[in-house]
């Protein structure tokens, strides 16, 4: 391995914490009972208190701390549901819906495998109450000027007299916001019928303020009184007036169907014990043809041939399954089978690089046009027309994607957002799952060359299979198929480049056993009327003050004599007003030399800064003045060309390294640098459940090119997943979803732990039911 290399990777190979892969982690405990001390038993909890979407981990020690091996029971609990169950693990799944606003249960543990008449045992109690069923819908939308829509979350409880609590925040923590105004809350309590409970739907109105002087969010918080989960609804208050709610994308629309919408397989589903558990669902993303005229829907594999399972000829339905309480075609109303699967490039080839299927329209179902919901123009009331992609430019052919580039795309889950492209030539590990509770895991496949579009809100499970065009012109640039959340709560969505998708499908999914081209269906290009949640965070992030924490000693005395060296280029006709000690924004909890810098009448006789300096990295912060507050001015919004072309190649020596270096590192990427935006970065995804506390600072660049971490959920497959016949969920929404239901200091488990009766889905079990 090339020694800068080595040296830039030498903190990555320190021991890892002990993790389980899936929405959360634990470490477990095991042994054999301790020969002593078998006079006593003491249970220990993960929680005390806990909502039905949680589980919790029981361990047990005898009196001198050795584990044991115990016997488990629930007693108490719900009267009409009942305690729960706990596994012979320890592992405690409560009830999947309560009567009451909370009840209690008691946790039992007698020492197994010890033949004396009283073995030592011991209890203990925890607090079950009712949690969100879903988060909050919709989750996402836009309002203009006194605009007001209705919001609702269903919680699992079946009677009782809690509710949910709403209120209007200007951020996600919980800071009060007087922009617009709530209802009074609306419950509808639900019943015990039969297996299939009527849960308690709430329901409030918010009405956005009179005026809208600049585009901003506010959020509707939702949380159930008697617990600490929280789910909520991201609103934004639109300067230009337009209206949009993701809802129109779910519901079953009139034929033919325009794309952007709710579809998936017929038979995307779990099924146990011969009933209907769980169910997925995606979006319809383009329409396509092929040189003889005929027409296919574009989606992702994982949507339509569910991760390799499905075999052509498989129904594609719109809605999806998720937006049909799982009620297949064939079974109940509600669906309209739009297309048949004709074909897909697998993904357990290890030359396939894209995820995407094809599905041949069945006549007259799907817009011939290939119209998209809202990527058209405003209308007179506030909402978006449809419009089919633009083509004029590449024939159908789709463009390249650049870093920085303005893109939209039109889902299920988020309806229209946009967004810019935060990384090109990403080298990307993602997970797929045989079945849609994601307890099954069945291959993690890296994709190369892929692109990343970072921010808040743009995408969500359900958004799978969207297109991603080019704001400016509608042109297709990629197809949407992962995602994940980082730890400040924005979005990363992996698209594949359209000219990798259209390539692939050519070559692999033959028309009626001939090669054939495949190419957009589509119209003049044209501008989307662009929906960004980040619009008010550019101008924040741009104008704040560089933090100045304190570091720890060892740490502080090398940015001290790094501090030195820098001290040395402070010249004023260069720009270089002063330097500090600064917080790096490229690697989260490590420090950097700040250089401040202001702008000089001859711009040829700037200062360069360097990317390191004494060993330390370097930020530059642009001033106005020597003791000047940040400057007003926007960031550079591309990295200079030498600068990206010199990353790019580093990333295509280093990728495949890096990838393997460590479990935790799961994408390597080029953008831009948030220290000095001028440069370009190697942009490394790490999974931030994956490392032992901060991370430690590389002593070097990489090949000479700045390092930025992205500290984040684990990629997933964004396709979206429901609860059948209404039975309750395990892990209200998915464990990629930015707006799951979110609980504090609860402990979170694998999900295989969670239904561990949910491992595998036979091809027949899959098949829609009788009636």
């Amino acid at each position: 391995m090339h020694l800068k290399l080595e040296k830039a990777l030498a903190w990555l190979l320190a021991p890892a914490v002990l993790v389980v892969a899936g929405c959360g982690g634990r470490v477990s405990a095991s042994g054999a009972n301790s020969a002593q001390s078998l006079s006593s038993l003491s249970i220990q909890a993960s929680v005390a208190r806990i909502d039905t979407n949680r589980t919790a981990r029981y361990t047990a020690t005898l009196a001198d701390g050795e584990p044991a091996t115990v016997e488990w029971s629930v007693t108490g609990g719900d009267p009409s549901a009942g305690a729960g169950s706990i596994s012979r693990d320890g592992i405690y799944t409560p009830p999947s819906y309560l009567t009451q606003d909370a009840v209690t249960v008691k946790v039992s543990a007698v020492l197994a495998g010890r033949t004396m008449s009283a073995p030592p045992s011991d209890t203990t109690a925890l607090t079950v109450t009712p949690g969100f069923l879903q988060p909050l819908t919709p989750g996402n939308l836009s309002l203009g000027a006194n605009g007001s829509v209705t919001i609702s979350g269903s919680m699992t409880e079946v009677g009782g007299s809690g509710g949910v609590r709403f209120t209007l925040a200007s951020d996600a923590a919980g800071t009060p916001s007087t922009a617009g105004t709530l209802s009074s809350p609306h419950c509808i309590r639900g019943s015990v019928s039969g297996a299939n409970p009527a849960y308690t739907v709430c329901s409030v109105t918010y009405t956005a303020p009179a005026v809208i002087s600049a585009s901003e969010s506010v959020y509707i918080l939702g949380t159930v009184a008697s617990n600490p989960t929280l789910s909520w609804t991201r609103v934004l208050l639109n300067a230009a007036g337009i209206s949009s709610n993701p809802a129109g994308h779910q519901s079953r629309l009139s034929v033919p169907v325009q794309l952007g919408s709710s579809s998936g397989s017929n038979v995307d589903y779990d099924a146990n014990l011969g009933q209907l558990t769980d169910c997925c669902g995606g979006t319809l993303g383009a329409l396509l043809q092929d040189t003889s005229g005929n027409q296919y829907v574009l989606s992702n594999n994982h949507v339509f041939a569910r991760s390799d399972q499905s075999i052509p000829g498989e129904t594609i339905i719109q809605p999806g399954l998720i937006d049909n309480g799982c009620t297949p075609y064939g079974v109940g109303p509600g669906t309209t089978p739009v297309a048949t699967l004709t074909g897909y490039p697998t993904l357990s080839s290890p030359a396939t690089n894209v995820d995407a299927a094809i599905a041949r329209v069945t006549h007259g179902l799907v817009d011939p046009k290939g119209s998209i919901l809202e990527l058209g123009a405003k209308q007179p009331d506030g909402t978006l027309a449809a419009a089919p992609p633009g083509i004029s430019s590449t024939g159908g052919k789709g463009e390249a994607a650049s870093l920085g580039l303005m893109v939209a795309k039109s889902g299920r889950t988020t309806g229209l957002t946009c967004a810019a492209v935060s990384a090109i030539n990403v080298d990307v590990v993602v997970d797929y799952f045989t079945d849609c509770a994601e307890t099954s895991q069945s291959r993690a496949k890296t994709f190369i060359n892929q692109i990343a579009i970072a921010g808040t809100s743009f995408s969500d499970a359900g958004d799978s299979g969207a297109l991603v065009v080019d704001a400016a012109n509608a042109e297709p640039v990629g197809l949407f198929f992962a995602g994940g959340t980082d730890s400040n709560g924005v979005e990363h969505a992996i698209a594949s480049p359209f000219e990798d998708v259209l390539t692939e499908l050519n070559s692999q999914v033959p028309e009626a056993g001939a090669l054939t081209s495949y190419s957009f269906v589509g119209g003049a290009d044209h501008p989307v009327s662009c929906l960004s949640y980040d619009a008010a965070k550019a101008t924040d992030s741009a104008t704040a003050k560089p933090e100045t924490p304190a570091f720890p000693a060892a740490e502080r005395e090398r940015l001290e004599a790094a501090l030195a060296q820098a001290q040395l280029l402070v010249n004023p006709a260069t720009g270089v007003a002063r330097v500090g000690i600064v917080a790096s924004k490229d690697r989260p909890g490590q420090g950097s030399i700040g250089f401040y810098v202001e702008p000089i009448a001859n711009a040829t006789n700037a200062a360069t800064i360097p990317a390191i300096i004494g060993n330390e990295t370097t930020a530059v912060i642009p001033v106005n003045g020597p003791l000047g507050e940040a400057a007003a001015s926007p960031v550079a919004s591309q990295p200079r060309s030498a600068s990206l072309s010199q990353a790019i190649a580093v990333k295509q020596k280093f990728s495949a390294a890096l990838l393997r270096s460590n479990p935790a590192i799961f994408g390597v990427g080029v953008g831009q640098s948030l220290d000095n935006p001028s440069d370009a970065a190697l942009i490394i995804f790490v999974d931030r459940r994956k490392i032992a506390g901060n991370l430690p600072e590389p002593s070097e660049s990489i090949g000479g090119v700045r390092v930025r971490f992205i500290l984040m959920d684990r990629l997933h497959v964004t396709r979206s997943h429901g609860l059948a016949h209404g039975a309750a969920a395990r892990n209200a929404g998915s464990c990629f979803s930015s707006r799951r239901p979110v609980a504090a200091a609860e402990e979170e488990l694998d999900p295989s732990e969670q239904n561990p009766e949910v491992n595998s889905r036979p091809f027949e079990d899959r098949l829609p039911l009788p009636e």
